[in-house]
């Protein structure tokens, strides 16, 4: 399925408040309640939300959204976020960036460091840092997952393991209100931690969206993390529980 923008942003409204209302997204976006109703119903039968009675709730589960819609949703703050944590990565430094759309922004924020190192599982950072001269590029081996360009399995984890980087820098899928980070791929899980054990700090770049969010697997806490870069203040009490674990909390933007 195609998403449409009005559609994207009706995800990032449910993700973010965990239901929609028809009418009220009728009047958002000044288009009739049966429009509405048939974005729900679209994005509903591709597996986004479930339909309630009167609106929709997000649906949790076992699967992620899709990557296309993934990478369109909360773009301004994914930029913001990217560009915070860029700036706590110096020239002459290696570092590992995995999956997600949000280190891709942080591949984009990196083109102008000069004489840095980057070991990614990511095709997409992976063509982003092309064209910086200044960045020597190592591409993990491993099955190549095509929905987004990841390389995951046992040989991405084997090859992650040769390096010892000054940073890693990861996304997650979901971040539950015990500060776990979550995921919905088991073999994309053992490639996150592997990236953990391998680096001198580890930062998480995370927007808003996966605030309070649900997935099966465990990566890791973010006690486990030096900083933690997002857009909005953490839910609840965790931002008081990194000051205890020590871990940076930036708010971009």
């Amino acid at each position: 399925m195609a998403v449409n923008i009005r559609q994207t942003e009706i995800l990032e409204i449910a993700r973010s408040e965990g239901r929609v209302v028809v009418e009220d997204l009728a009047q958002r976006f000044d288009v009739t309640l049966q429009t509405i109703r048939r974005d729900l119903t679209e994005l509903a039968e591709a597996g986004f939300l479930d339909r309630v009675h009167g609106g929709a709730v997000t649906r949790t589960g076992v699967s992620n959204i899709g990557y296309e819609a993934r990478r369109k949703m909360n773009e301004t703050a994914k930029a913001a976020i990217a560009k915070a944590c860029a700036a706590m990565i110096p020239d002459n430094s290696s570092m590992i960036l995995n999956l997600g759309t949000t280190t891709e922004a942080v591949a984009r924020e990196l083109v102008h460091h000069r004489n840095i190192t980057v070991v990614t599982n990511n095709m997409n950072v992976a063509n982003t840092l092309v064209s910086n001269p200044g960045c020597e590029i190592m591409v993990a081996g491993g099955m190549l997952r095509r929905s987004d360009g990841g390389l995951v399995g046992e040989l991405t984890t084997q090859f992650i393991e040769q390096f010892k980087v000054d940073f890693a820098v990861i996304g997650t899928s979901a971040l539950d209100r015990d500060g776990d980070l979550l995921d919905f791929d088991l073999a994309e899980v053992r490639v996150s931690r592997a990236i953990l054990r391998q680096a001198r700090q580890s930062f998480l770049v995370c927007d808003h969206s996966k605030f309070g969010r649900s997935a099966p697997a465990r990566i890791a806490s973010l006690s486990e993390l030096d900083a933690v870069f997002t857009d909005q203040p953490l839910p609840g009490s965790l931002t008081q529980a990194c000051e205890g674990w020590g871990t940076k909390v930036v708010v971009a933007g």
